[in-house]
């Protein structure tokens, strides 16, 4: 009994052996620059910008969404970044920093050689997100985005899960109320797909509808087990490594790839990134279509 125990095994490590080794001789699935949200590492650029921009190098990554952190000037961090080859395609802007001065928005973001500026909280009641909210993003945004593209910026919004509530109108989501009554050549959006899970939103379903109105993409997973509401939060263990969660990653890296986003974003709000951090890039690394 023993013996043929040992040799099932044996067949079965094989047959892993063999299923991982066709795996690997497909073609890769995600073909993009590894990029990184700065928030990540919220924690290490206050201890030393140079350290985290090394162990940032060392995973291999070579794009990031972000600002100048404090303690150094915009050009001092550009040079950090140019000496590591990370590049900084988008940045962020608070929803009232860009409706009272879009001109400090765009100098800020043309200093850091940024092509998008991406907006990631709508303001509003606790746990009551609006139509009337909506509607006031609306019209913000349709005029922001506008001063933006004609200083050659592209202006995004990043979904947060409150959005998700259904509309009252009887017609879909407070997003969806955004989505199509934003001009498209004014604004677009960003995909966190975390906050999309944890608000109802299949975020599959999210980019087939919207397809090139996406521009970038947040890259994070959600717990299994995780209940998500419309608070447009949950504790941060609930941030997981890709590829252990609730998310089907493959599926939303086709769909993403179909509608043409290429820029994307780890995003770990967790207190374990030194150790999730790298399995989500192996597991990015290790998918083939």
């Amino acid at each position: 009994m023993k013996k043929r125990f040992l040799t099932l095994c044996s067949l079965a490590v094989s047959l892993l052996s063999l299923d991982t080794a066709q795996a690997q001789k497909g073609k890769p699935l995600y073909t993009f620059p590894v990029g990184i949200q700065a928030y990540t590492y919220r924690n290490s650029f206050p201890r030393g910008i140079e350290a985290t921009l090394d162990t940032i190098k060392s995973l291999g990554i070579t794009e990031m969404e972000g600002g100048t952190p404090k303690g150094v000037t915009t050009e001092q961090f550009l040079k950090m970044l140019a000496d590591r080859n990370i590049k900084l395609p988008a940045t962020g802007a608070g929803y009232d920093q860009l409706v009272k001065d879009p001109m400090d928005v765009v100098k800020k973001a043309k200093e850091l050689g940024a092509t998008y500026v991406m907006c990631a909280w709508i303001p509003h009641e606790k746990n009551n997100f609006s139509m009337e909210n909506a509607k006031k993003a609306v019209e913000d945004f349709n005029r922001v985005g506008k001063i933006l593209k004609e200083n050659g910026l592209t202006f995004c919004y990043h979904n947060h899960g409150y959005e998700f509530r259904p509309n009252g109108a009887g017609n879909g989501t407070l997003f969806d109320y955004i989505a199509q009554n934003t001009n498209p050549d004014y604004v677009s959006f960003e995909l966190d797909i975390l906050w999309a899970q944890h608000g109802g939103a299949d975020p599959v379903a999210l980019l087939n509808k919207y397809g090139s109105r996406w521009k970038l993409m947040h890259l994070k997973d959600l717990k299994k087990g995780v209940k998500g509401d419309y608070s447009g939060g949950t504790p941060q263990e609930n941030d997981v490594a890709l590829g252990t969660g609730q998310i089907d990653m493959p599926a939303v890296l086709k769909a993403a790839k179909k509608v043409g986003i290429r820029h994307y974003f780890i995003e770990d709000e967790s207190n374990q990134v030194n150790v999730q951090l790298p399995q989500s890039i192996a597991y990015l690394k290790s998918l083939r279509e």
